[in-house]
């Protein structure tokens, strides 16, 4: 069995050991760039559960990804390894409104905030993407993307599972059967945030949306009797 897990920063466990988001946070990995920061990624819910299955690992989270970069470096590494027979692809999906814009051969990962870094001829179509967000528009076009990449996994038979880490699709009407493969999708308590919370976990600060490593072991207990619940591993 060889474990892919891709999303955000619930996937890339920023902040479970210490306050770093990106490997290059912590200047003596500056050369990882915005990759998992290696002790965080330690304790992430995707190791454990590799460790639990006793299998590869490998993780394409990134601190901040929008679903736009999730569905293409899933893609990218599904397309670039021989036997797809072998992997279990785990997703925690991202915020609905977060994009991916490439300018001048470079990938940036774009939300809502208002404190994102783009190149200085894009800051007015930066300002102008932040006033026109619409919560249900995005939550309708994220809902459509996901249930594409869906199909094709299925018609690829690569076994996945999806759950959605902070928003939920209870406003989407157009509401689709994914049989097993995605956990309480129409559902705001089954959300990571919400079911840890629900669960006695806090978050690692009052202002961080990210949790410790003991809440990233339970969830890896949760998806695991998911798994087996359901017969997809």
């Amino acid at each position: 069995m060889i474990l892919v897990v891709n999303g955000d920063s619930h996937a890339a466990a920023a902040e479970a050991t210490n306050t770093f988001c990106f490997a290059e946070d912590e200047s003596k990995y500056f050369y990882m760039g915005r990759a998992p920061h290696p002790d965080n990624l330690r304790a992430s819910w995707g190791k454990k559960l590799s460790e639990i299955y006793n299998s590869k690992f490998y993780c394409l989270a990134e601190s901040a990804s929008s679903n736009d970069r999730i569905i293409r470096t899933t893609k990218n590494w599904i397309n670039n390894y021989p036997n797809c027979d072998e992997i279990l692809l785990v997703i925690g999906w991202s915020t609905w409104e977060r994009q991916e814009w490439l300018i001048d051969g470079i990938y940036y990962q774009v939300n809502a905030s208002g404190i994102d870094s783009v190149p200085l001829a894009y800051q007015k179509k930066y300002k102008d993407f932040i006033a026109s967000v619409n919560l249900q528009q995005v939550a309708v076009a994220a809902h459509a993307a996901i249930w594409k990449f869906h199909n094709e996994l299925k018609e690829k038979k690569i076994k996945h599972l999806f759950f959605n880490s902070n928003n939920d699709f209870s406003r989407v009407r157009d509401k689709k059967d994914w049989g097993v493969h995605y956990i309480s999708p129409y559902d705001p308590n089954g959300t990571y945030h919400n079911w840890l919370i629900a669960n006695g976990f806090q978050t690692v600060s009052p202002s961080s949306w990210h949790f410790g490593q003991q809440a990233h072991s339970a969830w890896a207990k949760n998806i695991l009797q998911y798994l087996l619940a359901n017969n997809l591993y």
